[in-house]
C-alpha cells in the first residue's frame, strides 16, 4: 500500500492544498491543547491558592504573635505572597498601634528586607513590583531603596518609586523627590510628582520652602502649587516672598496659602495681589480674603467686586456676604460705586447663600430692626421678587406683616406688579389681606404700576 507521502506526490498540484490543511489542522489541535492545559494549570493554581487563603486565615493571630512558626509560610513562596498581601492591604486601613504591630512584623518576618533586594537587584517589572510594595509598607526603611530607584534607566520604574514615596507620607520621603526635581534630573509629568508632593509634605509644608527659592521656572510653579495645597499659617513670612515672585502662578499659590496666615501678615499681601494684572491670581487673592473672614477685608473685597472678571466678582461676593453683621455697610459701600454688575453679583450670593431668608426670619427676633435696615438695600438692590415670595409662604405671619410693611414703604413700582400678581394667586384669606394692603399702600406713595382688578377669594 503506498505511503500517504507517496500519495500525495502523485496528486501533483494538489498535493500542496493537502499539506497546507494538514499543517493548518495540526497547528490548531496544538494550540487548542496549549489553551486547555493552560486553563488546568491555573484552575489547579487558584484553587490550591484559595485553599492556601483558608488555612493562613484560620492561623492568622497565631502568625501575627509569632506562636505559628514562620516555617508553615515563609519559605513557601505562594504562602509568602498571601501573607504579604494581606498584611498590605490590613496596612492600608490600619491606624495607631494596629500600624504600629503590623509594620513590626514586617520587619521582624524579613518581608521587608526581601522588598528592598529585590528593589535593589531585580530589573523590569519584578523591579517594579518591589518598589510598588515598598510604598504601601509605610516604613522609612524603604526610602534609600526607592530614592535608588529614582535614577532607573526606565521611567516606568521611575514612576513606580515616585508612586512608592508618595504612599509612604513621610516628610523625609519628599528629600529626594526635591533634591532630583530642582537638580533637573527628574523629567516627569507633573501630576504624579504634585500628588507625590502633597501626601508627603503634608505634614510639615516648610520642606518646600528652601527648595522653591533655588528651583527653576518649572519646577518653581510645581512646588508653588503643591506648597499651595499644603501651606498652614506658620509659613506666613515665607508666603510673603512668594507673593513678590515674578511668575503668575507662584503668586497665585502664595495667595491660596495666605488665605490660612494670621490675618496682620496676609492682609497686606492678599490686598496687593487682588490687584494684579493676571485674573487667576486675583482670584486666587479674593479667595483668601474670603477665608479670613474679617471686617478689615471689605475695603479689599468691594473694589474687587467691580473688577472685570466675572470669577472675581462672585467670589468677592461669597466673602462678602460671609460679613453678616456687617451688611448694612456693605450695602451702603458697593452703592457708592453705582456699579450694577456688583450689585448683582452681591444680591445673586445673598440669595444663594440663604443670607436674605436668614434676615426675613431675624424680622421675628430681637434684632429686627437691624434686619429690617439691611433688607430695605437689598429691595434696593432687586431683591423684589424673593420678598414677596416671602410674604405668601412663611410660616409666621407675624414675619408675613413686618416683610409687607417693607414693600409698601419701599416707594419702589417695579414691586407693584409683582404683587398683583401674587394677589391673584394667592389662595389664603389673610396672605391675601397683606399683600392688597402693601399694593394700596404702594400705589397711595405713587409707585407707578399699572392697577388691575382683584380677583375676589373663593
Amino acid at each position: 500500500m503506498p505511503s500517504v507521502s507517496k500519495w500525495i506526490a502523485n496528486i501533483g498540484p494538489a498535493g500542496l492544498v493537502v499539506q497546507a490543511i494538514f499543517f493548518s489542522a495540526a497547528g490548531i489541535a496544538l494550540l487548542l491543547a496549549f489553551i486547555l492545559i493552560r486553563r488546568a494549570i491555573r484552575r489547579r493554581h487558584f484553587r490550591l491558592r484559595d485553599m492556601r487563603v483558608l488555612e493562613i486565615r484560620d492561623i492568622w493571630d497565631g502568625i501575627l504573635n509569632e506562636t505559628v512558626s514562620r516555617a508553615r509560610w515563609r519559605y513557601d513562596r505562594l504562602g509568602r505572597e498571601i501573607v504579604e498581601t494581606i498584611l498590605l492591604d490590613k496596612l492600608e486601613v490600619a491606624q495607631g498601634e494596629e500600624a504600629a504591630i503590623l509594620l513590626r512584623f514586617l520587619r521582624d518576618s524579613g518581608l521587608l528586607d526581601k522588598r528592598i533586594y529585590e528593589c535593589r537587584n531585580f530589573k523590569g517589572w519584578r523591579r517594579r513590583r518591589a518598589l510598588t510594595s515598598l510604598g504601601r509598607m509605610r516604613s522609612p526603611e524603604s526610602i534609600p531603596a526607592l530614592a535608588e530607584a529614582l535614577d532607573d534607566g526606565n521611567p516606568e520604574n521611575v514612576m513606580a518609586a515616585v508612586r512608592g514615596l508618595g504612599r509612604l507620607g513621610i516628610p523625609d520621603a519628599a528629600i529626594p523627590l526635591l533634591d532630583r526635581l530642582v537638580s533637573g534630573k527628574l523629567v516627569l509629568p507633573s501630576i504624579p510628582v504634585q500628588n507625590a508632593l502633597l501626601n508627603c509634605c503634608k505634614w510639615k509644608p516648610q520642606i518646600l520652602v528652601p527648595y522653591l527659592r533655588r528651583a527653576g521656572p518649572e519646577t518653581r510653579a510645581l512646588l508653588a502649587r503643591a506648597l499651595g495645597e499644603v501651606a498652614t499659617g506658620d509659613l506666613g513670612e515665607d508666603l510673603l516672598l512668594l507673593a513678590a515672585d515674578a511668575q503668575a502662578e507662584v503668586r497665585a499659590s502664595a495667595a491660596r496659602s495666605l488665605g490660612q496666615a494670621r490675618l496682620d501678615v496676609a492682609l497686606s499681601a492678599l490686598g496687593s495681589l487682588s490687584e494684579d494684572p493676571e485674573w487667576f491670581v486675583r482670584l486666587r487673592a479674593v479667595v483668601g480674603l474670603g477665608q479670613l473672614r474679617h471686617p478689615r477685608t471689605i475695603p479689599l473685597l468691594i473694589p474687587a467686586l467691580c473688577d472685570r472678571n466675572r470669577f472675581v466678582r462672585l467670589r468677592a461676593a461669597m466673602g462678602l456676604a460671609r460679613l453678616a453683621d456687617h451688611l448694612e455697610s456693605i450695602f451702603d459701600q458697593v452703592k457708592e460705586k453705582r456699579d450694577p454688575y456688583a450689585q448683582q453679583a452681591l444680591l445673586s450670593e445673598l440669595e444663594r447663600s440663604g443670607a436674605i431668608l436668614r434676615l426675613v426670619d431675624a424680622l421675628a427676633g430681637e434684632q429686627h430692626r437691624r434686619a429690617a435696615a439691611v433688607l430695605r438695600r437689598a429691595l434696593e438692590f432687586g431683591a423684589h421678587r424673593l420678598l414677596v415670595s416671602t410674604v405668601r409662604s412663611h410660616q409666621e405671619w407675624r414675619v408675613r406683616v413686618r416683610v409687607a410693611r417693607l414693600l409698601a414703604g419701599s416707594g419702589i413700582a417695579q414691586i407693584v406688579p409683582l404683587l398683583e400678581a401674587a394677589c391673584q394667586a394667592e389662595c389664603a384669606q389673610r396672605s391675601r389681606k397683606i399683600l392688597g394692603w402693601a399694593l394700596a399702600q404702594l400705589r397711595k406713595s405713587g409707585a407707578a404700576g399699572p392697577r388691575q382688578e382683584m380677583v375676589p377669594a373663593g
